[in-house]
């Protein structure tokens, strides 16, 4: 069995897994941005009389595929996500890790309840994302960047392996000289990533997709192969991608359908992923 995904509340997935079974848990839980996450897909075809303009003045007639939407609006954000992040503790081995991935709206409230549910010695990394894509303002700093609060069960034996890491480029290489520019340099805890491209192979359409290469990195740093990681908030599926690449096994687990119907083209023809509460093809 290479992964499960279940489409369920995840907190009663969580309640009915052991203590301690988990080796690693990343978790994308809505941001709170107090209205509806949606995206159109669109199919993009030349057209002479089409009502989108494109390189050197070439016009474009786009037809809507359907749109995928979640509502992302809480009363109460800290005690929806309170219960789920005891259960994360639960379920985590002694040597797991915990990624949990927030933008600035709710991270400085999160990082105080994981103080109290984790410990604050437990406590291991903020990892900021930066990107540069999207709309600006000019009221105020452009907000390009994700924060990711990484957790430890234990500070004593929990695994991190640097090693495991695609290299990155220095940005000035002339100054370490050529060996060390050509091996590259180890990512620190500011990661520099684009998010999907709009038209790029990677995108599935779902509106909060998060880059495979941060998932990837993640995963790789901080669990080894055979392990067993959790996405309970798995939206498009990233995380059991990485998985998949990286040989770890997963469970996955959504409440929306529209997610599953995403992870189930993303991993047509993947043998050993079990299905519950969804049947895909149907």
């Amino acid at each position: 069995m290479r992964g499960t995904i279940h489409l369920a509340d995840n907190l009663d997935v969580l309640r009915a897994l052991e203590p301690g079974s988990i080796d690693l848990v990343y978790i994308d839980p809505p941001f709170n941005t107090g209205k509806r996450q949606s995206l159109t897909r669109l199919r993009t075809q030349r057209a002479a009389a089409g009502e989108r303009s494109g390189f050197q003045g070439r016009r474009y007639r786009s037809t809507p595929l359907g749109t995928l939407s979640f509502d992302d609006l809480f009363d109460d954000y800290l005690a929806f996500l309170e219960p789920r992040l005891a259960e994360l503790h639960r379920v985590l081995a002694a040597h797991g890790t915990l990624y949990v991935h927030l933008d600035c709206r709710e991270v400085h409230y999160v990082k105080v309840l994981l103080d109290r549910i984790f410990g604050r010695d437990r406590f291991l990394n903020e990892v900021i994302w930066s990107y540069d894509f999207g709309g600006r303002t000019r009221r105020r700093w452009a907000p390009k960047h994700d924060d990711i609060l990484v957790y430890v069960k234990d500070p004593k034996r929990y695994h991190f392996d640097a090693s495991a890491v695609e290299r990155i480029p220095y940005l000035a290489p002339g100054l370490v000289g050529p060996e060390k520019a050509a091996r590259g340099k180890l990512p620190t805890d500011s990661w520099w990533s684009t998010i999907v491209p709009t038209s790029g192979a990677e995108r599935t359409g779902y509106p909060t997709q998060k880059p495979l290469a941060i998932l990837r990195r993640a995963v790789a740093a901080s669990s080894r192969p055979g392990d067993l990681v959790l996405d309970c908030f798995a939206g498009s599926g990233t995380t059991g991608a990485a998985c998949l690449e990286l040989g770890r096994r997963f469970v996955l687990v959504d409440d929306n359908p529209a997610a599953l119907r995403v992870m189930a083209r993303r991993f047509a023809g993947v043998d050993g992923i079990e299905w519950h509460g969804f049947a895909p093809g149907r």
